[in-house]
């Protein structure tokens, strides 16, 4: 059971906590953020906020869907400075192989919302949260926005050290009317996309109800990826109250392929690693009599099939008071539950799972006990319960503009691992859900009250100079239990139970100061000084979380000593936009930024037995391995040529380096000055936007550099340059003379160059070793969208 009345009696301490500040509250896509100052700007790929002392960029939705139809919200952000993001498939949909880094920041250490309400850490492994392409489809989003130095005091997150990614949807039409878009491609892809606007109805009311469906054969093994979304939203503005409500139903199977293995030294590492399914006689003929894998393939042999499966409800309301033109309230409450599990269908005797195993069904024939396959299923299978709220007053009083609020989450959230048979003569699928296991290996439920509070003043000093300060105070209080203990030997690193009990955390003192002055009509200067902190993970047996450590002795000594993650995020740079009368040349808009990390008590997983903990399940070693210093620039810019042509080019350097050595065991481990692995030293991305008349088309380039594989920096992956080609024809009827008024035929092709190489690095947690998955391969679409 969960500590109910512990948890009530924490979030009455926090609340008399308020006056420390306020929350985090996200304004939807009418918001003030990263507005466009002029008709230029908004033609613009990417548009430059000026109102905030940080850096922000924002992308449209419109832009997003050239890039292709039905793309993850992030995966939209790979045109913007500073952000690497590649999945195995062109959307980026799969979300067991994303690999997310900005400024040398990974996506767990990043925060994350939608119209303000908060989706987590991204965390592979549910726990807190869930994916931005799960949370709203991507044709209903209005504009993301990125913060890639320290994100607003507002943002209702407790992993933001790195920066905010700020999700928008967009609000129904005005006039009655529909959209249905069907896309068609390589690997026979079928997405289907429709909505339906109700236009204006009543006393300043609006809605829209959409639906999507998206199927496509995985490009390097026989399984399909995709699922089913729904979107409702309405909208009453009217007079001084506006009342927003949002549903979102996500139900979603991803198959996954396995990440292939690389160790110093080899040549021969297979490119893909994909699962044997559906061929079943294939996969029974793969394995020996004694149902071994063949030596030859080593860590990189091949399981029957993986999947991910993730079927989440989220919706909210939220409510906004104009009590005046100098005073609003907006309060928003919001509910998410999801029920999802990763399922393997692996061989019984890779990994070291016979030893797992016999813990349970000691000297007994193994194969016979799961079925007579030679292959088991595992499992873990995650449920979230949570809620919350946010609230927030603006008032302006004279130069000063003051917000304060608070946000406020409940989650329970659980994870159990469980392990099913495959039967020889019936055989699971990925598609299905296993029922009836034969082991319950752990069973864990996490009990989560956040508290954060800001308050926020922007004065304005003189007409071209605003100055803010703010503060922001995080509270964290956690209380963790394990139902179903694992035996003895089942769990690698564990010495006996897992841990139990509660930590609690406060992060009282998040300050932030910032200048913006308006040098010139065109030219804005900014700076920004903000520190941050990451709460720990609430995560049972698994990911750096307290709840996963081997003994309820480690546990106890790391409430005592462990400390949250913290950094101080420093930001200056130079905003500019002009229009032009140089010939072709009419207009530019760009920034150029500078900025400096100090990243303190990082903290390290450390698997007892790497190479199989991912499979048998693994207690974490968890250790403050010391701090970050990172130094980076980031140059953006749009050329624009007349109004039927523009060039954008982003350059972004990024030197994170770690500042000490760390003990793993009794070894030493060199990395001191190495650079952080994962995230490349240098990138750059750039777009060539062409239209006329009714033609538009789109060229992107995407070069990302080498990037280290490993914390010692002993192994690396080459650098590679991917093209994207996007062209469209609209065809416009008169709405009187026909039902359909607006026909638009959109191609894309994805990876142009059929560039091969690395995608995703999975960081090896020592020198020699480390994981990748591979680049999809040049894939061609064909999208209609009919407007009625």
């Amino acid at each position: 059971m969960f500590r109910r009345k512990l948890m009530l009696r924490r979030v009455l301490l926090a609340a008399s906590a308020l006056s420390l500040g306020g929350i985090a509250h996200a304004d939807d896509a009418n918001s003030r953020k990263a507005k466009p100052t002029t008709k230029e700007s908004s033609d613009s790929i990417v548009v430059l906020a000026h109102r905030t002392s940080r850096s922000a960029v924002t992308i449209s939705g419109a832009e997003m869907q050239k890039l292709l139809p039905g793309i993850n919200p992030l995966k939209a952000l790979e045109t913007l400075p500073g952000v690497v993001y590649q999945t195995a498939d062109p959307w980026g949909n799969n979300e067991q192989n994303i690999t997310l880094y900005i400024h040398g920041f990974n996506q767990q250490q990043l925060g994350y919302t939608l119209d303000g309400v908060p989706l987590g850490d991204q965390n592979y492994g549910n726990y807190n949260g869930l994916s931005p392409q799960r949370a709203v489809i991507s044709e209903n989003v209005g504009q993301v926005t990125l913060s890639s130095g320290a994100g607003d005091l507002a943002t209702a997150s407790t992993s933001n050290l790195g920066g905010t990614i700020d999700t928008f949807t967009s609000d129904p039409k005005h006039r009655f009317g529909g959209t249905i878009g069907q896309s068609f491609g390589s690997f026979s892809t079928f997405r289907t996309y429709a909505r339906i606007d109700s236009g204006d109805f009543g006393n300043g009311n609006t809605a829209y109800v959409s639906f999507a469906r998206q199927d496509a054969r995985a490009w390097d093994f026989a399984g399909h990826q995709g699922g089913y979304q729904v979107n409702a939203k309405f909208v009453h503005d009217a007079g001084n109250d506006r009342l927003v409500g949002y549903f979102d139903w996500s139900d979603k199977v991803e198959p996954n392929e396995d990440s292939t293995v690389h160790v110093a030294g080899e040549k021969s590492a297979p490119y893909v690693r994909p699962f044997l399914y559906p061929d079943f006689n294939a996969a029974l003929n793969y394995l020996s009599a004694t149902g071994a894998t063949p030596a030859a393939a080593g860590s990189n042999y091949r399981n029957y099939y993986s999947d991910a499966q993730r079927t989440d409800y989220l919706g909210y309301l939220k409510w906004t008071h104009r009590f005046s033109d100098h005073l609003h309230w907006s309060n928003q409450i919001y509910y998410h539950h999801d029920d999802g599990a990763g399922v393997v269908a692996g061989p019984i005797t890779a990994a070291g799972l016979p030893a797992l195993f016999n813990v349970y069904f000691p000297g007994q024939n193994l194969k016979q006990i799961f079925g007579g396959s030679g292959y088991a299923t595992r499992t873990t299978e995650y449920l979230i319960n949570r809620g919350g709220y946010l609230t927030a007053l603006d008032w302006t009083a004279g130069r000063n503009t003051i917000e304060i609020g608070a946000w406020v989450e409940h989650n329970e959230s659980s994870q159990f691992r469980r392990w099913y048979p495959l039967f020889a003569n019936d055989p699971s699928t990925p598609y299905e859900r296993p029922t009836g296991p034969l082991i319950t290996q752990y069973g864990s439920q996490i009990a989560t009250t956040e508290f954060q509070t800001h308050i926020d003043d922007r004065i304005q000093v003189t007409k071209t100079i605003v100055a803010t300060a703010g503060l922001k105070s995080s509270m964290q209080f956690a209380d963790g239990q394990v139902p179903v203990q694992p035996k003895l030997g089942s769990l690698v690193g564990s010495t006996g139970l897992l841990p139990v009990g509660s930590i609690d955390t406060t992060e009282a003192f998040l300050p932030e100061f910032g200048l913006t002055w308006n040098v010139t009509h065109g030219e804005q200067l900014f700076a920004n000084i903000q520190r941050n902190a990451r709460q720990f993970m609430t995560y049972g047996a698994g990911g750096l979380s307290p709840w996963s450590l081997g003994s309820q002795a480690a546990f106890d000594l790391f409430k005592q000593t462990g400390k949250p993650e913290t950094s101080w995020t420093y930001e200056a740079g130079l905003r500019s936009q002009h229009r032009l009368d140089l010939g072709w040349l009419t207009g530019f808009e760009g920034q150029a930024e500078y900025y400096h990390v100090d990243f303190s008590n990082r903290l390290l997983s450390i698997s007892a037995t790497p190479v199989i903990s991912s499979i048998v399940g693994g207690a974490a070693i968890i250790a403050n391995v010391g701090s970050v210093t990172t130094d980076g620039v980031d140059l953006a810019g749009t050329l624009h040529f007349g109004p039927h042509l523009s060039v954008y080019d982003a350059i972004s350097y990024n030197n994170s380096r770690y500042d000490n050595d760390y003990t793993s065991g009794t070894a030493l481990v060199p990395t001191a000055g190495k650079k952080v692995p994962g995230s490349p030293e240098w990138m750059n991305k750039s777009v060539i936007s062409a239209n006329w008349g009714d033609f538009d088309a789109q060229l992107t380039g995407d070069y990302v550099g080498k990037r280290y594989a490993t914390y010692t920096n002993d192994l690396s992956v080459k650098s590679f340059f991917l093209l994207g080609l996007q062209a469209g024809y609209r065809i416009e009827l008169p709405r009187a003379q026909t039902f359909l008024h607006d026909i638009y035929l959109q191609g894309n092709i994805t990876n142009l160059n059929n560039q091969r190489g690395v995608s995703t690095v999975v960081v090896g947690a020592a020198s020699g070793t480390y994981n990748t998955f591979p680049i999809a391969p040049r894939m061609y679409f064909l999208t209609v969208t009919a407007h009625f």
